[in-house]
């Protein structure tokens, strides 16, 4: 399975930004799906995942309460809705699909298949 994300872009703090992962040459069934993100000279960090097993939605702790992921199987995409959105919040936004169990669904090395990233700028 092949994935494109999208929707980044330049946004001032505050603001809002909704990233799309969608999926081509298969689907996300049977798949978890995650997003990460990487700040400069920073490592890889969880930022949101649903997954595949229980349909339950998982967050790292930066981000919980402003941000939401959504899974729209008709569409066949994985939606990140960020708000409230911080400086701090720069990075490239990467999706993830795989099948890690639950205790690994933070870890990026769970995730077989990435989308090529998505750059998001929050100015304070």
């Amino acid at each position: 399975v092949q994935l494109q994300a999208s929707g980044g872009g330049f946004v001032q703090a505050g603001g809002s930004l909704r990233l799309s992962c969608a999926a081509s040459g298969g689907t996300f069934r049977g798949y978890s799906v995650g997003w990460f993100r990487q700040g400069p000279g920073k490592e890889r960090e969880f930022v949101a995942a649903v997954a595949a097993s229980n349909m339950h939605s998982y967050y790292g702790d930066s981000v919980k309460g402003r941000f939401t992921i959504s899974r729209d199987n008709a569409k066949n995409t994985v939606n990140l809705q960020m708000n409230s959105l911080k400086p701090e919040d720069t990075a490239v936004y990467y999706c993830g699909a795989g099948r890690p169990i639950i205790s690994s669904i933070s870890r990026p090395t769970a995730y077989a298949y990435w989308g090529q990233g998505t750059l998001v700028t929050v100015s304070s």
